[in-house]
């Protein structure tokens, strides 16, 4: 493993780690990076179409995407199925990818909704943060190792035993609450005796079993996903979670702009991060030999439009 980078080596609170990269670029926002090998530009297309080349070829064009949006961009998300799905090469590619995000100041999202109970659990926790036991708190001292993410999203829906294990220290994790995909209505929106819609009472439980993780900055370890595709919400989740960094994705393509995540920041603008993948990643002409600046305009119009609703 190559040495580790600057978010690896850190042991403050993963919520006050991303809270000081948004700071530090001035806007509350993530590139999701999600790489397909077919929509890669013709530059990086690879010769062969093996596991290895197919790996070579998403490591390459995510390093290229986060040299692009680094200047704008608080953190990166890595789709895990994208690397995955080509074996041990793919796996081997995600790492490096996630070492080189920490060299360059990032923070990093993986976006794998890992979700069981039990031993599993714990092995899912031990394969993306390493083998530290997962009953410390997430603001006890230790460190990250060379590719290793920063947080992890998982699946809110096996309850708190599914959720402990991914609480390490130096380490966060953000739970499903209200996803952005349609099939998703007919389970999050369905109401209770109470009234409360599913999702409210999942919101309910992140934010209880997050009190026990809260750093100096007074947000949790334990965020939650919440799209921004679902305006109509978002205000009542963002009161029942106070403590909770929300992660926002469906900006851009899947239909969410700077109107409809207004209500997901905290009154001071902070307590949320918005993400954005294909609007940015594929910003590109496919056959243009220079298309990192179309990804890095992109970026940072994104990253503009995000700022002015949270006045970062």
């Amino acid at each position: 493993m190559s040495e580790a980078g600057p978010h690896s080596t850190s042991q403050e609170h993963p919520a006050d780690r991303l809270c000081a990269a948004i700071a530090r670029v001035g806007s509350p926002v993530c590139v999701g990076i999600d790489p397909v090998l077919d929509r890669l530009p013709a530059s990086l297309q690879p010769a062969r179409r093996d596991f290895r080349a197919a790996s070579q070829a998403i490591a390459s064009f995510s390093l290229g995407v986060m040299d692009a949006v680094t200047p704008h961009t608080a953190c990166v998300k890595l789709q895990s199925a994208c690397f995955e799905r080509f074996g041990p090469p793919g796996v081997e590619a995600l790492r490096r990818v996630i070492d080189e995000a920490g060299r360059r100041g990032l923070q990093v999202i993986l976006d794998a909704k890992r979700g069981d109970i039990g031993v599993t659990a714990e092995h899912y926790a031990g394969a993306i943060f390493g083998d530290a036991p997962g009953d410390a708190p997430a603001d006890a001292p230790g460190e990250l190792a060379p590719g290793t993410p920063d947080w992890v999203t998982i699946n809110s829906y096996f309850g708190e035993d599914g959720i402990r294990p991914f609480l390490r220290p130096a380490c966060g994790a953000f739970a499903l609450v209200r996803t952005s995909n349609p099939g998703g209505d007919a389970v999050q929106c369905a109401r209770l005796a109470d009234g409360r819609s599913v999702a409210e009472l999942v919101a309910g439980m992140i934010a209880s079993i997050g009190d026990n993780y809260v750093g100096p900055d007074g947000y949790s370890a334990l965020g939650a996903v919440v799209a921004a595709t679902r305006p109509d919400e978002t205000a009542a989740l963002r009161d029942i979670m106070p403590r909770q960094i929300l992660l926002v994705p469906g900006f851009g393509a899947q239909g969410g702009d700077a109107e409809t995540v207004r209500n997901c920041f905290a009154p001071d603008g902070r307590g949320a991060i918005v993400s954005a993948s294909r609007s940015v990643i594929y910003a590109f002409d496919p056959g243009d030999p220079q298309w990192q600046r179309a990804v890095a305009d992109a970026a940072a119009a994104f990253a503009q439009q995000v700022a002015e609703v949270a006045g970062a």
